[in-house]
């Protein structure tokens, strides 16, 4: 299945690429990542919890980063295995500079089985949304510490990204673009 959208970003285009590709923010931001661990060939290895609906479950595999075209591109292919079934996929990131803010630009196909797929495509993809608005979120406080941390010159003091801070982010920079 296709999974496609953009996220506008309050920071420059440089900012958001060091922060999309560094492991320790990836493992902050990234909802129900639980651990990340770089390999020997240059991925990561993952174990993740999520779901969709009622069928939730922990998932293992791999993330690699490919097509690396700093600070405006790169491929990002998933693999993962858990008890839900498998998810496999293939996406997409540009990041088009708008001055102070960037655009990202995703897209991807997505194929998972087992009984995670039983739920349906709608729901998949319903799932698949909000977890990269959460992760857009929590990249955007990511960007907002790191400028504060520059302008002070004290050492960056990650953000909280539990899910009620996050959904409070999503809801004011919802009421914030109206």
């Amino acid at each position: 299945m296709k999974i496609e959208g953009t996220h506008t970003i309050n920071a420059p285009r440089e900012r958001l690429w060091k922060l999309m590709i560094d492991p320790e923010v990836i493992r902050r931001i990234l909802p129900g990542l639980e651990s990340l661990e770089e390999t020997p060939d240059g991925a990561y290895r993952m174990t993740m919890k999520a779901g969709v609906g009622s069928i939730k479950g922990v998932f293992t595999g791999t993330i690699r980063l490919d097509d690396l075209r700093p600070p405006e591109h790169y491929r990002m292919m998933v693999d993962g295995k858990g008890t839900p079934g498998f998810v496999k996929g293939e996406g997409s990131l540009d990041l088009v500079d708008q001055g102070d803010d960037t655009l990202v630009d995703y897209s991807g196909n997505v194929n998972v089985g087992g009984t995670i797929a039983s739920v349906g495509q709608r729901m998949i993809v319903s799932s698949a949304k909000m977890m990269a608005g959460q992760f857009f979120t929590a990249l955007e406080a990511e960007a907002a510490a790191l400028h504060q941390s520059e302008i002070t010159g004290e050492e960056l003091s990650p953000p909280s990204h539990n899910i009620f801070v996050t959904f409070f982010r999503w809801l004011i920079g919802l009421f914030k673009r109206r």
